[in-house]
């Protein structure tokens, strides 16, 4: 199987608006339309190629991440065309994967690998909607 591509890198902010207006200065870019992730508690914009994840209320694992290390890098992200193949791939590798199936993210399937596999960083698999 060919390297998986780049998709993004997420922000966990405490507010889209306020992250979104220094990131549009820095890359000369507009921010997206925010997308809410009900399902994973989180409000979704993006600048470019950075994800901004606001949490949507005090339980999901955006607003955990946000109360013991603040707004920071949250996850990298990249694309495959088969996030089902690839999770079997990588699980036939060694990997721990978070997700035992895809889910829903803000724009196609997502899975997520656990950050004991990847040196501690949380790494999120894409397959994009068509």
């Amino acid at each position: 199987m060919s390297p998986l591509a780049f998709d993004h890198v997420a922000v966990a902010v405490h507010a889209i608006a306020d992250a979104a207006a220094d990131l549009e200065l820095l890359m000369g870019e507009t921010c997206s339309h925010v997308v809410p992730v009900e399902s994973q508690g989180v409000r979704v914009a993006f600048v470019g190629s950075v994800e901004l994840l606001e949490p949507t209320g005090p339980d999901s694992t955006v607003a955990r991440f946000l109360q013991r290390r603040g707004p920071g890098l949250h996850h990298i992200a990249f694309r495959t065309p088969d996030v089902r193949a690839e999770m079997q791939r990588l699980t036939g590798a060694g990997l721990q994967l978070i997700d035992p199936e895809p889910r829903r993210g803000a724009h196609g399937l997502v899975a997520f690998i656990h950050p004991r596999s990847t040196g501690g960083v949380l790494v999120e698999l894409v397959q994009r909607d068509a």
